[in-house]
């Protein structure tokens, strides 16, 4: 062969040459190539690229929102392009939305935030002033979740709920949008493209601006967890423009003239009985109950009680629980509440500072009464009835008012 030859077939298997690998890859390089081969497997088995659309698997938009953040950034191009063999980062116009304009790294790595596994993450750098003083808080310093496992089962289950349409998405608009109480135990939203659970929700306290605000414990989908405050989550899901919402399952309506703007959800109804050797609850322990509404499990809502002067500061055991769908919880509860106001427990608790507490979710109502309620609330009949601490039941308002 000569050497003519040789150069032309040189020139023509330089095409096909491996590009050079690149030692020492940091974290934060193998986090962002993790994040982009996942997109590039749903590219495999659908064959395009993930887009966004109301129509479309909630799973594809969370990857098309990823693929948007990796298109704007000039960095993840350059680090994956020669990885990139379907086009992925080319196959549209980079940039296209301003919403990916403004994606920064700092927000890019939170979401791609356990995709490359369990690895340190470092300080990233060519960072926005103020994504960095947001990154305290609303990025949360994520972590792996050590006890995933039990709540890998939560997410595949809403993942196969949204598919089937027993659970929806609603955007948030700040004007009508999420008040910080109305971020529960127990549950979902979407933000920075990974599903998120509410998995705990600590002490209330009263923050220095004289608001009242909680730390939670949120776990994502990717297998990371946060313990971000509720203001937090509440001003990160506002300013996320693909931050959702995840509705509770839907069994039908609970009351026939609840609108579908209303935040309806599912809910359990607890009745709790004390173990207090106060003498005013040990004198009444047969018929004082504690009646609330929890959208998260009541096992781990009274496991603390002893500790909460909302408990009596004791232990309590659970009496009775009763779940609910489409229900407003907050709604229910003061429902619950005013019925049976007329015979709420007149008692002040010490909690363990010593600070004075009236407890307000306690009632001196026998067990069958709170069984007639359910059932009435069941039939959308609750509004009809008060009790009547005379006769211990429940009686039809005489004027028949609501």
């Amino acid at each position: 062969m000569s050497d003519l030859d040789l150069d032309e077939l040189r020139d023509e298997l330089a095409d096909f040459a491996q590009p050079e690998k690149k030692a020492g890859r940091g974290p934060r390089e193998e986090r962002i190539i993790a994040g982009f081969e996942e997109i590039q497997r749903f590219s495999e088995e659908y064959g395009r690229a993930p887009q966004h659309g109301e129509d479309r698997d909630i799973f594809e938009r969370l990857y098309a929102v990823r693929l948007d953040r990796l298109r704007a950034l000039e960095e993840c191009r350059l680090l994956l392009g020669p990885l990139d063999r379907q086009g992925l980062l080319t196959g549209a116009e980079i940039a296209a939305s301003a919403s990916a304009q403004e994606m920064d790294a700092d927000a890019l790595m939170a979401e791609l935030a356990g995709a490359a596994g369990d690895i340190e993450i470092t300080e990233l750098r060519h960072v926005r002033s103020a994504a960095e003083k947001r990154a305290a808080e609303e990025i949360a310093n994520r972590e792996p979740c050590p006890d995933f496992d039990r709540f890998k089962p939560l997410f595949e289950q809403v993942r196969i709920d949204l598919d089937s349409g027993v659970r929806t998405t609603r955007q948030f608009v700040k004007d009508a949008g999420l008040l910080k109480a109305d971020i529960t135990e127990g549950q979902f939203f979407i933000l920075g493209g990974q599903v998120a659970y509410v998995a705990e929700v600590g002490e209330t306290f009263r923050a220095p601006n004289g608001e009242y605000d909680a730390r939670l414990r949120v776990v994502y989908s990717n297998g990371t967890e946060s313990n971000l405050l509720r203001r937090s989550l509440q001003r990160a899901l506002y300013k996320d423009e693909a931050g959702r919402r995840i509705t509770e399952p839907s069994a039908g309506p609970l009351f026939a003239d609840e609108s579908d703007d209303e935040d309806i959800a599912s809910g359990t109804i607890y009745v709790l009985r004390s173990k207090s050797d106060h003498p005013l609850v040990a004198a009444n322990r047969d018929v004082l109950h504690k009646i609330g509404v929890t959208g998260g499990d009541v096992a781990r809502r009274v496991a603390n009680a002893k500790l909460d002067p909302t408990f009596l500061m004791a232990d309590v055991e659970i009496a009775a629980t009763y779940t609910l769908y489409n229900i407003n919880r907050a709604r229910l509860e003061n429902l619950i509440h005013r019925i049976f106001d007329p015979a709420r427990l007149d008692i002040e608790i010490k909690d363990r500072f010593g600070n004075p507490v009236v407890p307000r979710e306690w009632f001196l109502v026998p067990r069958f009464v709170v069984d007639d309620a359910v059932e009435r609330i069941k039939d959308g009949t609750i509004t009809n009835y008060v009790y009547d601490t005379q006769t211990a039941h429940l009686v039809r308002r005489a004027d028949g008012t609501r």
